[in-house]
């Protein structure tokens, strides 16, 4: 039987560009800048137009379109500063992080920011990255078990006076940390292979998705609550949102970014994760069946389909919702001015769709 459970409002996210290069990897001109300046206000107005969450990015190394990065733990704690109401997830690698360290500087940010912090855990892809700071690198489903152990030491961190953990990658003896947080930092993770569902169902709050279709989402969102076994996991999905006043100048504008690739950041990009889907058993990692046009938005955005006037992206925003995602994380073209479109002209029309939503069971639609 579907789960029966009270559904909230959606919230909203968007991707920190904390990195150089916007959120296409494209010559199209993107009004977006990696800079603190620039992100320091996006957060304020992303915050004032309805967004509850900021996703702070996180790469090591100039790649693929990136050639300058800003370290997100340290950025989130910036952009928390800066605004009132703000939660900031900040993206973190096992491997490169130890988990109760992390967790004390979480603690701390959590603090600071009156109970804003969150972490994404991000198993990792890219193998340049590990192999260019002298740390193994692990096949697929090890990081997968890894990044388990590692956030069950953070929670123990968190919760646990004296914790105590044993696994095949981390140890805690007598680990006491104090203080404790304020509230407990929610917990997001990402990926599409069949160990990230289950290891999401296990440990995680929220699950994030590579962009998708109304199938895609339904496939995903039944697979981790079943994995779950009662436990409360909350559905994230990646979509980079393209509102115009026609659908005409929305389709325009994909057409262009795509057209205006920058083909050898895509390929490389494309050869870089080409091993994430392929090296699972059943092909179900991530990219493992996106196209080059789909790789041009690098977590798929174009897929979910948030393209046209803000009638047409607020009804299958609510439409997502009906199928179980609790959250969409978005990203743009030009930041300052869309995520302003956005406030004033999609979401007053998803905030009157869902109002008129009948309460139903998740995850019963075709």
């Amino acid at each position: 039987m579907p789960e029966e459970r009270e559904r909230g409002p959606l919230k909203f996210a968007y991707w920190v560009p904390n990195v150089s290069g916007g959120l296409v990897v494209s010559t199209i001109e993107q009004r977006t800048d990696w800079s603190y300046e620039y992100n320091r206000a996006l957060a304020v107005l992303a915050e004032d137009n309805g967004f509850e969450y900021a996703l702070t990015q996180v790469r090591y190394l100039a790649s693929y379109g990136a050639s300058y990065q800003h370290e997100s733990t340290s950025f989130s704690l910036a952009l928390l500063l800066a605004t009132q109401r703000l939660k900031v997830i900040a993206a973190v690698h096992p491997g490169l992080w130890h988990p109760a360290v992390l967790a004390k500087l979480i603690a701390t940010v959590d603090h600071v920011s009156g109970g804003r912090a969150a972490v994404n855990v991000v198993s990792g892809w890219f193998k340049g990255e590990f192999t260019a700071l002298g740390e193994p690198w692990l096949e697929h489903d090890e990081r997968y078990r890894r990044a388990e152990e590692f956030i069950r030491v953070l929670r123990a961190s968190w919760t646990e006076e004296s914790a105590e953990f044993a696994g095949d990658f981390y140890r805690l003896r007598g680990y006491d940390l104090k203080p404790k947080p304020l509230s407990h930092p929610e917990i997001f993770q990402g990926g599409n292979s069949t160990a990230a569902r289950a290891m999401a169902g296990r440990v995680s709050d929220w699950y994030f998705s590579n962009g998708k279709d109304f199938e895609g989402v339904s496939e995903q969102v039944a697979d981790v609550t079943a994995a779950a076994n009662g436990r409360r996991v909350r559905f994230g999905l990646n979509g980079f949102l393209i509102a115009r006043d026609t659908e005409a100048e929305a389709r325009e504008t994909l057409r262009e970014i795509v057209a205006k690739a920058d083909v050898p950041a895509v390929q490389g990009f494309r050869d870089a994760v080409a091993q994430a889907g392929a090296s699972t058993a059943d092909r179900r990692g991530m990219w493992a069946d996106s196209s080059f046009d789909d790789l041009v938005q690098y977590n798929d955005g174009f897929r979910t389909r948030l393209i046209g006037t803000p009638e047409q992206i607020a009804h299958r925003i609510v439409e997502y919702k009906r199928r179980g995602v609790d959250l969409l994380l978005l990203g743009f073209l030009h930041y300052h001015e869309e995520v302003a479109y956005f406030g004033r002209h999609v979401l007053p029309i998803v905030r009157a769709l869902e109002a008129d939503l009948p309460a139903e069971p998740i995850g019963v639609r075709p």
